[in-house]
Formats: C-alpha cells, sequence, structure tokens
C-alpha cells in the first residue's frame, strides 16, 4: 500500500504527537500563524515563534499556554525585512536541528504608496518571499540535521490568479497593492516548489511544501484575547460569509498537515478541500502556472541575484 493510503484518516482535532520535535513558525504572533503555532503546540513539540515584536510575541505565548497547558513554546525576534539581520536570528534559536520551518509571515497593503525594506525591496516582496528565500538559506544547516525536515511555504489562494513579471518583480512599473501582494505570495510559491526541486536533486533529506489557507477571515475566527478579540456584532455578520470560507484557525489546517502527516510529499500542494476556500485540509493539483519550473527557476535565480544568497541544498 501506498503511504497516503496506508495512513489513518486526518483529523484536524486530534493530531499525532511530535514530541521532541522543533518547529519555526515565523509570524507565529497573530493571525494564522498564531493558530499554525498553538495547534503544533498541542503534539508536545517545541514551537518557536518568529516575531518583529517581543511584547506580541509574549502574548501569543501567553494565549497558547492557557489552551495548551503543557506547550512548549518560545520566541525569537525575527525581521525578515531586515536580511542582515537573519543571521543572528537563526543563531538565536539555540538549536541544534529544526525538523519544520512555517513560512507564514507576510505583509499585506491595501493602498498606495509604495514602500520599500532597508534593504531597498519592494516591501511585500521583499518581507513575504525574499525574506523568507533568505531565511530559508541561513536555515538550511538546522534542517539538514533532522532526520525528516519539512520547509512549508504558506502561499495565498490570491495568488492563483496572478502571474508573475520576471522584468518587474519589484513593481516598479506597475504597482497595485493587492497584486503585488498577490505576486509576492506567488513569488513564495514558487520557490517552495522550486526548492523541493533543488533538495530532491542533491539528495538532501529535506523537502519543501507549499500550503494556503484559502479564504480566512477575521470575523470567522474564535477568541484568543489578547491576540484576537472577536466582537458578537462581527460574528453575527460574518455568519453568511461561513458558507464560502472559514476563519484563521481553519486556515491554518494545510499548513499543520504539511508539518505532521507521513503521507505528505515533496513538491505538493495543499489546502482547504471546499473549492480551495474553506474545508479540511487535502493534496490539490499543483495550479498550472505553478508548475512551471522555467519561471520558478528564474524566480530562483533573482532571488539569489537580490539577497545576495548561494545555495548548495545539499548542506
Amino acid at each position: 500500500m501506498s503511504p497516503a493510503s496506508s495512513s489513518p484518516p486526518w483529523n484536524v482535532k486530534r493530531l499525532p504527537r511530535a514530541d521532541g520535535s522543533v518547529f519555526l513558525v515565523t509570524g507565529g504572533n497573530a493571525g494564522i500563524g498564531y493558530f499554525v503555532a498553538e495547534q503544533l503546540s498541542a503534539t508536545g513539540a517545541t514551537v518557536v515563534l518568529g516575531s518583529r515584536s517581543p511584547a506580541k510575541a509574549e502574548a501569543a505565548m501567553d494565549a497558547i499556554r492557557a489552551r495548551v497547558p503543557d506547550a512548549r513554546v518560545r520566541a525569537v525576534r525575527l525581521d525578515l525585512a531586515d536580511l542582515a539581520s537573519l543571521p543572528s536570528a537563526v543563531e538565536s534559536l539555540a538549536v541544534d536541528r529544526l525538523d519544520a520551518v512555517v513560512h507564514n509571515a507576510g505583509v499585506a497593503l491595501d493602498d498606495p504608496p509604495r514602500q520599500e525594506t532597508g534593504d531597498g525591496h519592494e516591501l511585500m516582496f521583499g518581507t513575504n518571499h525574499l525574506g523568507h528565500f533568505a531565511l530559508t538559506r541561513q536555515l538550511m544547516p538546522l534542517l539538514s540535521a533532522a532526520p525528516a525536515a519539512r520547509v512549508v511555504t504558506m502561499g495565498s489562494f490570491a495568488a492563483k490568479t496572478e502571474r508573475l513579471d520576471i522584468d518587474d518583480l519589484q513593481s516598479l512599473a506597475d504597482y497595485r497593492a493587492k497584486r503585488t501582494y498577490g505576486r509576492s505570495k506567488l513569488a513564495q510559491m514558487y520557490f517552495g516548489m522550486e526548492l523541493d526541486r533543488r533538495l530532491r536533486a542533491s539528495k538532501s533529506p529535506v523537502v519543501s511544501v507549499v500550503a494556503h489557507p484559502g479564504g480566512a477571515l477575521d470575523s470567522l475566527t474564535p477568541a484568543r484575547p489578547p491576540v484576537h478579540v472577536r466582537t458578537a456584532g462581527a460574528r453575527l455578520g460574518a455568519a453568511p460569509a461561513a458558507l464560502l470560507v472559514q476563519g484563521k484557525d481553519a486556515g491554518a489546517w494545510p499548513a499543520v498537515r504539511a508539518v505532521l502527516d507521513p503521507a505528505v510529499r515533496g513538491g505538493e500542494l495543499w489546502g482547504p478541500r471546499v473549492f480551495g476556500l474553506r474545508g479540511k485540509p487535502r493534496r490539490e493539483p499543483v495550479w498550472e502556472h505553478l508548475a512551471d519550473s522555467s519561471v520558478a527557476a528564474r524566480v530562483w535565480d533573482a532571488s539569489c541575484e537580490l539577497t545576495g544568497a548561494t545555495w548548495d541544498c545539499s548542506k
């Protein structure tokens, strides 16, 4: 029997134990990242929250411990918009191996003007994609030290209708905030796919998986004060939307499964079951444009040039 057919049905409420494992969740202090961290904490693993804000990370850890009393959770300061800070952030993990990283942190701007990171990159592309690209390079020794580590990249359903302009990755010629966000997430997803191809070619034990949360709304998300507070009015007003989308707790399910399920394989895409927008996590066909390895390779090469990262996926 194949691993997928021999595994028991996946239960989002009854996750397998992962005692002794160490997981890093970028942006684990809020939104979907918080729920990824909370759910992984319930498995007995050590979960590290990567966060720009120590105060927000502390509040998130308190909220997790309130739900998971024996949670092994801690935080490191992580600013993906500051590429020079990433080596010290990785050093501060203070671990000899890393069993998984969930690339969840992100910036989403709704309106102009176009903004840049301190390194001169468009803010959303620089944070959501380039920051995670450079971070993964720094994490490779720790990931390679684990027996079967996973890099899980959280994309977005918004990327499904977008296409990349390789000659304008920084949105200098065409900046529209929501489109630039979708393209930054698509670049991330291309990276996750290309990373797995390169890991396989180098016979690395590390695998790379791409996930997306579908449609995940704050108004459908259960309260986790002070990280997330939901009013009765917001809950009632969002009730009709629950037919199509879900809360951020459920939006975390595909990434959590990508970390934990032994049936998950590198190069796969995981998302919600119902129209890719809501429901339990399932493997879905890789989107046609995302399967274009020539575009992915060009994104990879451009990312190396923009970050100054050199790669050997076997190390």
